[in-house]
């Protein structure tokens, strides 16, 4: 089992920057992938981004490209996601989620976090 508990989210102007973090723990493998999913109000739960649990080979969607990034700190063994210039379309519930690369890929992870609420404001 893996346990997954996000942090950070709150209130925001558009313009600001906001960090997330998901502390990991549990039996997780260094074959897992840890990502971060939203659900905007009234649209289907989309994939932001992911970062295998070794710290290697980070992936954003498109549109949070240049402004996002998503790395390990393994001292606090999390998962943090930065976002900066941060839009109202940026507005979700973020949710964190592990498992094999694979199932994150195709966006079915096994274990999930309860999910931390953004808000952003123009």
């Amino acid at each position: 089992q893996v346990q997954l508990v996000e942090s950070g989210g709150g209130p925001a102007q558009a313009g600001d920057s906001l960090k997330l973090s998901c502390a990991v723990s549990g039996r997780i493998f260094n074959t897992y992938a840890v990502a971060w999913f939203r659900r905007a109000p009234g649209k289907e739960r989309e994939f932001v981004a992911r970062i295998n649990w070794n710290g290697n080979d980070p992936y954003l969607r498109d549109s949070v490209k240049g402004r996002f990034t998503i790395s390990r700190n393994s001292t606090t063994n999390s998962v943090d996601l930065q976002m900066n210039s941060l839009k109202p379309e940026d507005t979700a519930v973020y949710y964190c989620a592990a498992d094999s690369l694979r199932t994150v890929v195709v966006g079915r992870p096994g274990f999930w976090g309860r999910g931390t609420q953004v808000t952003v404001s123009s």
